[in-house]
């Protein structure tokens, strides 16, 4: 019902300004300016649990630490080779962008996934280099209703 008046009262709206804008070409732009504000706003809206885990997976094999932080916590738990403790979100950040730079990745899969009654997700992967392959144990909580990373660990198997 809310999201039925929500989207209501934002037609209206958009009706206003349409009608105080002199051409078509203008209506036009706005309306696509508009959709493309509310697609891009929606994109990093709380997502699925099982979307999340799907994006954070993605985001380890493309070896995008940027993307991968987005998902991170304020602070996270990150255990990567000698690297173990806590660390702030950019931090965190540049130490995986590291390790992504030095360990290049040959393949990733997500091996088993889970929940808690808390809410939290987690999963297991497995991280292969030419020479190397890794343990992946990644564990999100809820925190304002979203999921982030909490944990994020790497070890040698």
């Amino acid at each position: 019902m809310f999201n039925i008046l929500l989207y209501q009262s934002a037609n209206f709206g958009l009706e206003i300004v349409l009608n105080h804008l002199k051409s078509d070409r203008m209506k036009s732009l706005t309306i696509v300016v508009l959709f493309l504000f509310l697609s891009l706003n929606q994109s990093y809206a709380v997502l699925p649990s099982d979307d999340i885990i799907k994006e954070v997976a993605n985001a380890i094999e493309s070896m995008d630490a940027k993307k991968l932080s987005g998902y991170f916590n304020s602070t996270i738990v990150l255990e990567i080779g000698d690297t173990d403790g806590n660390y702030s979100k950019t931090q965190a950040e540049m130490i995986v962008r590291d390790f992504f730079k030095n360990s290049p990745l040959t393949s990733f899969t997500v091996n088993h996934e889970g929940s808690s009654n808390d809410g939290s997700k987690y999963f297991i992967g497995t991280y292969k280099t030419s020479s190397q392959e890794y343990r992946v144990y990644v564990l999100l909580k809820n925190q304002k209703d979203q999921l982030l990373i909490h944990q994020f660990q790497f070890e040698k198997e």
